[in-house]
């Protein structure tokens, strides 16, 4: 059944970071020919911004602890009581073990919390997240859950790669879910388009082709001397453009009709920032006010990922009560919701600030050789 409704689960309390590096547009003009008409253009064309990028070293884990350290202290968590930690993410820091495991032991939770990771999904990870923890809560599995959702694609594609770097930003979000005593209706639409399931992938990023010296140094260049290397992004614009316009207007159409609502009713549609005209487009066959839906978030802090829907929410929706999420990402796969947010503790996006000093790429190979030989 692609769509769903829960009647007893409340998001308590949202918060997000980013770097405090950025990059802004303007300062890539060497990309674009030093020619400010091209610039000027794609700028208009795309709603290109400045994006907030990592520094090396920096992990999606590290944005989401000072996201949730941040959530727990100003809504007064109670760490021992917090039952399930998920971590949704593109960016996992291993492939095994799950970052929520790492984390739990950071944040010094209880050891009877139940901790997992969600990925592969992209764009569409915070809502189908949100949908698996909705489900947990309304069958009492557990009563609450932080949600860690955060994305680096900026590290995803190399910077001469102008198909994709310069429209992916970095961020880290922290969400507590709650049971709800009071009725409080929320209502999922999900699905899949899983014949396209390559037109957004990382080709070596997996053990299906893991990287090995036979492409370490393999560096591919097209017309348009864009850079790429197998372990990075591809992403078929074109393709993945229709389907968005596709399942953009059909989700928030199907999903109103299953809820029993109108536009009227939504105070505000949280679309997916992928870029400002796939934003606008959306909101202009979905045949949406203009007043009702923004890509200004793309503008600011640029598409970021898992982590972008999340994004618009903190941005956006600080005083908007009923907001429909609708997001579509990798797989090809869509995901919206429409959740009452009344009750949600909103406070905002911050900028990050590392809590530790983390290893160099010569500490991570010595540390690793050192727990391997027993030492």
């Amino acid at each position: 059944m692609p769509y769903s409704q829960f009647k007893h689960v409340k998001i308590s309390a949202i918060t997000g970071v980013v770097p405090e590096d950025f990059i802004n547009i303007d300062a890539e003009i060497k990309f674009y020919k030093n020619d400010v008409s091209l610039l000027e253009r794609n700028k208009k064309i795309l709603g290109l911004g400045k994006r907030h990028v990592i520094k090396e070293g920096t992990t999606t884990s590290d944005l989401v602890e000072d996201a949730a350290l941040r959530l727990i202290n100003k809504f007064g968590i109670d760490k021992d009581k917090i039952e399930s930690l998920i971590v949704v993410s593109t960016s996992h820091d291993y492939l095994a073990p799950a970052t929520a495991c790492i984390l739990q032991g950071r944040l010094g939770l209880n050891e009877e919390c139940s901790c997992y990771d969600i990925s592969g999904l992209g764009c569409t990870g915070y809502v189908y997240s949100l949908l698996n923890v909705f489900s947990l809560i309304e069958s009492k599995a557990v009563k609450n859950c932080l949600l860690l959702c955060g994305d680096i694609p900026s590290i995803h594609s190399d910077c001469r790669n102008r198909r994709v770097n310069m429209l992916f930003g970095d961020a880290g979000t922290a969400t507590f879910i709650e049971y709800s005593e009071q009725e409080n209706p929320s209502w999922f639409y999900t699905g899949t388009k899983g014949i396209l399931w390559d037109r957004i992938i990382a080709p070596a990023s997996g053990w299906a082709f893991p990287v090995r010296k036979d492409i370490a140094e393999v560096e591919v260049v097209n017309n348009d001397n864009d850079v790429w290397h197998l372990w990075e992004d591809i992403i078929q614009g074109m393709e993945v453009f229709q389907f968005s316009m596709d399942i953009g207007p059909r989700s928030i159409k199907g999903l109103l009709k299953y809820a029993s609502k109108t536009i009227d009713d939504i105070d505000f549609f949280a679309i997916h920032q992928a870029n400002g005209q796939i934003v606008k487009t959306i909101g202009t066959h979905a045949h949406l006010p203009k007043e009702k839906y923004s890509a200004d978030t793309f503008k600011n802090y640029a598409n970021c990922s898992t982590a972008s829907v999340a994004t618009v929410i903190l941005d956006k929706c600080k005083d908007k009560n009923l907001i429909f999420l609708c997001t579509f990402g990798g797989g090809l796969s869509f995901a919206s919701a429409i959740i009452d947010f009344s009750e949600t503790k909103n406070y905002g996006i911050e900028i990050f600030k590392p809590l530790r000093k983390n290893l160099t790429r010569q500490e991570q190979i010595d540390h690793w050789i050192k727990l391997y030989k027993g030492k």
